[in-house]
Formats: C-alpha cells, sequence, structure tokens
C-alpha cells in the first residue's frame, strides 16, 4: 500500500475508535453528539413502583412513560421518532394491556410508540397500562426495555426496573374540618395510619402538605422540610408496621396559618416504599416522631386524609344597590353587586355570589358582559320561574374586581308599570361572611308616568289605520262610480 493510502487509513480508524470511546462515555441513554440528531433517554425513572403486593390482581397502572429528548444544538429535527417497549421481563411480576395515550401500537409484551418529529425538546408516551398478579411478594421485580429510534438519528436504549411495593397504608376516609383557628397560633396534627393487609411494612414515611396560607412548623429530627417556612413535611420512621395493625404518631406536628388567612387546607399520606422527595432540605432539629400502635378502627379504603382549615379572619360583603328610576316603558341600566369590607381577601373559588329580585313592576332583561373579545347577554343566571331571583356567583369571568374589592355588573332593568312602594333586594353570600347584619339591601322603583308620545303612540297608531282605512275607501268608492258613470 502507498505511504499516502496508509496514512489516510490509520487517520480513519483512529477516528472510528474516538467515536466509539465518545459513545462509550456518552452512556446507553444518549446519541454521540457527532451525528447531525442525538435522542437520549435520561429522563426515563431507572426504577420505579409498579404497584403494591395487597393489591395484587385488582392494580393497575397508568403512570409509566417513557420520555425520549433531542439533545440541544442538533443542526436538524429528529424524524419520526419511535420507540420499541419490551416488557417481557415483568413476566410473573405484572401483565401489560393497552392503554397510554393511544398512539402505541402491540400485542403481547411488545409495544412500538410513534413520537413524531421532535426539535430541541421532548416527548413522552404511555406505551401500555400494567395489571398487577395475585401471590407476588414486596420487592418481587421484572425489568422493561425500550430503544428509541429515528430517521436521521442513532438508536438509544434504556431500562426500568418495576418493583412490587410494599402494602397499602390507609388512613381515615373521613375528611376532618378544624374551624376558628386564629391566625399565627400552632395548631397540633396527630397522622394516624392502618396496615390493613397481610405483608409487613419494613420502612415507613409521612408526607404532609399544607396548602393556601398555612405553613407547618418544622420540629423533628426524622423530618425533612421544604423549606424554613415549610409548606410541606416528609419525614422517615425507623418502625416498620406490622400487618393488620394501625399507628399514630407518637407526638403532633404543628402548624398555624398565616395573618389574615381566611382558611386553608392540610393533606398527608402515608407509604411503605418511601423515597425522600426532592427538595426538602431542612431537617428538624427536636425529638424525632415515632409510631404508637392504636386500635384498627375507622380506616376505610383511603389512602389520603384532608383537613380543612378556617380562620377567625371574616370576609365582610355588603351589597352594592341602587334604585330603579325611569318612566313606564323604559329599559334603565343600574349597577349591582358586593363589596368585600374585608378584612380576608376572597379566592375565585370561594367569592360566593349574590342574588337579585327586582322591584314589583319591573323585569331584568339582560346583565351583558364581553369576555375576550365576546358578547354575552347573561352574566348571571336566569330564573326559571318568574319572581324567581337572579343568581349572579362571583368567580364568573363576567366581574372586573376594582380596588375597593367590588364585584358589580351592569343590569338592564325594564319598568312596565308603577308600583307605589315597590321593593326588590339583593343578597350577598359567602362562606367567610359572619356579618350577617349587612347582608341585604333593597332596591328601590321610582317610576314616573309614561311620556304623552309613548302613552299616545297606540292611539295615533289607531288613528293613523283608521285614516288610511278611510282614504283608502274613499279611493275605492270614486273608482266605482267612475266605473259605474262610464
Amino acid at each position: 500500500m502507498p505511504t499516502r493510502r496508509r496514512a489516510a487509513a490509520r487517520v480513519l480508524a483512529v477516528a472510528a475508535l474516538s467515536a466509539a470511546a465518545l459513545r462509550t462515555a456518552l452512556g446507553p441513554g444518549v446519541a454521540s453528539a457527532t451525528e447531525p440528531v442525538a435522542l437520549t433517554l435520561e429522563d426515563a425513572a431507572r426504577t420505579m413502583i409498579a404497584y403494591p403486593a395487597d393489591e395484587g390482581a385488582r392494580a393497575r397502572n397508568s403512570v409509566f412513560q417513557v420520555p425520549v429528548g433531542v439533545v440541544p444544538g442538533n443542526r436538524e429535527p429528529a424524524r419520526n421518532i419511535r420507540v420499541v417497549v419490551d416488557a417481557s421481563g415483568l413476566a410473573g411480576i405484572a401483565r401489560v394491556v393497552d392503554g397510554g395515550y393511544g398512539n402505541c401500537t402491540g400485542s403481547g409484551w411488545v409495544y412500538t410508540c410513534e413520537y413524531g418529529t421532535l426539535e430541541n425538546d421532548g416527548e413522552s408516551n404511555a406505551p401500555f397500562d400494567l395489571v398487577g398478579l395475585d401471590g407476588v411478594e414486596p420487592g418481587d421485580s421484572g425489568t422493561v426495555t425500550y430503544t428509541a429510534t429515528a430517521d436521521n438519528a442513532a438508536p438509544v436504549s434504556g431500562t426500568t426496573r418495576m418493583v412490587v411495593g410494599g402494602p397499602t397504608l390507609e388512613v381515615s376516609d373521613q375528611d376532618e374540618k378544624v374551624n376558628g383557628v386564629v391566625p399565627g397560633r400552632q395548631v397540633p396534627l396527630v397522622p394516624e395510619f392502618a396496615n390493613r393487609s397481610r405483608f409487613r411494612a419494613d420502612r415507613v414515611a409521612l408526607l404532609v402538605t399544607a396548602r393556601d396560607g398555612l405553613t407547618l412548623e418544622p420540629r423533628h429530627g426524622n423530618c425533612f422540610y421544604s423549606d424554613a417556612s415549610p409548606t410541606s413535611a416528609w419525614c422517615l420512621f425507623a418502625a416498620d408496621a406490622a400487618p393488620h395493625t394501625a399507628y399514630r404518631t407518637s407526638a403532633a406536628l404543628h402548624w398555624s396559618a398565616d395573618e389574615g388567612e381566611l382558611g386553608g387546607e392540610l393533606s398527608y399520606s402515608w407509604s411503605a416504599d418511601p423515597a425522600k422527595p426532592e427538595g426538602y432540605a431542612v431537617r428538624g432539629k427536636g425529638a424525632p416522631l415515632a409510631l404508637i400502635r392504636q386500635p384498627e378502627d375507622g380506616f376505610g379504603g383511603s389512602t389520603t386524609r384532608t383537613v380543612e382549615v378556617t380562620t377567625t379572619i371574616e370576609a365582610d360583603y355588603r351589597p352594592v344597590t341602587g334604585t330603579v328610576r325611569g318612566r313606564v316603558g323604559d329599559t334603565v341600566e343600574l349597577r349591582l353587586g358586593v363589596q368585600n369590607l374585608g378584612p380576608g381577601e376572597v379566592g375565585d373559588e370561594d367569592a360566593g355570589r349574590f342574588e337579585v329580585i327586582p322591584p314589583e313592576g319591573t323585569t331584568i332583561t339582560s346583565v351583558p358582559y364581553s369576555f375576550e373579545g365576546d358578547d354575552h347577554d347573561w352574566a348571571c343566571t336566569r330564573p326559571k320561574i318568574e319572581g324567581d331571583a337572579v343568581v349572579c356567583g362571583l368567580e364568573s369571568e363576567a366581574f372586573p374586581q376594582v380596588e375597593d374589592g367590588s364585584r358589580t355588573l351592569t343590569f338592564h332593568v325594564r319598568i312596565d308599570r308603577q308600583v307605589e312602594g315597590a321593593r326588590g333586594t339583593i343578597r350577598t353570600f359567602n362562606p367567610y361572611d359572619r356579618s350577617p347584619g349587612n347582608d341585604i339591601a333593597v332596591i328601590p322603583l321610582d317610576a314616573s308616568p309614561a311620556s304623552l308620545a309613548s302613552r299616545l303612540g297606540p292611539v295615533l297608531a289607531v288613528l293613523a289605520g283608521c285614516v288610511l282605512a278611510s282614504a283608502g275607501a274613499a279611493v275605492l268608492y270614486r273608482r266605482r262610480r267612475r266605473a259605474r258613470g262610464a
């Protein structure tokens, strides 16, 4: 071989070895960056719980997904991405059945998913649903393998180990309500659970979450909190949970409502497959919590318990009202609604409503509003029976909120007749209004007689009709006389 050809061959060999080394360094989940497009499976779960052992054949898991990403910096989109998923490694652990998002097809253990064309982003598909089997034990496991390919990218492969989880830990299915909480004052919470299965839970963890202005107190040494003023805590317990037993924490966790809050919500759940979530960096400095056995009563199939909280803070509504003033026959505008006197601010979900009954002798013809460029005739619910109230839910998109806490709408009211002393009513409602004395206001009617023109209108119309009829008769009479004369 000439010297020049030997040198070229050595260069190609070195390049091939370098490319192979790069692919090895990147690992099985990422294609070489020297390709025009590179795929990655790095966001796919390496291990996950398939289902709790005690559920057996009743279990169904729809959460398994295969996320495929495109490595940033590619020179063109990844075209026609496909993923082949092989679940045969789950034999004896679970079955797979059709499910997912509907763009995966297959039978038996192998499914193929179409991901389309992607550029510098990713996509997830759920290839199938997992169905449990009876007779499994906690810790039994199997492996799912998958390979992603594209028309213009090297294939990448990954695996996910599916583990049969520990028993389901149940809580009371009765949600708890705590009312009259003073903001800033510590309130205790004693979580409890029952292991009603035949399996022992070797490790137990508790997750507590506070929402809508509630804050946890970071006290306990075996609990990790989301931050220094946490709204979430994750606690790991050294003790296990025997079959057919129930437990509570040895001491209370504490929480408080923030200043000015009307209420909030707590929830907690227990797990026999504890894995510390991300973002729990603050560890409590006090004595750790333990588990104490208690009677196995009052637990009914739920895995999460919710505690609904209301505080001593209120949102005092009063009606915004006015007088229906005009002549009989007129349709007038009237601004009606509510004003929040506070001190609490109500969110849209709990904003409440107001109800309007117009004065006798009048009719509400519309409550118009515009939203995103579209005009609507009714912002409120029209009554099905005449005389019933028009109901306006304050969570509606129709309500603008102004700086003084008012939410009002323009009502179109037709004055049908004069009724001396007629008064309608407007009544306000919200779950945090504890001052009912100002919840109702009147809507007076001040109606004047119809204008002369409007009153004479029907008469003039009749007279005009008579004149036209007479004129027509005269014309016809003259025509007939001329016809006879002819």
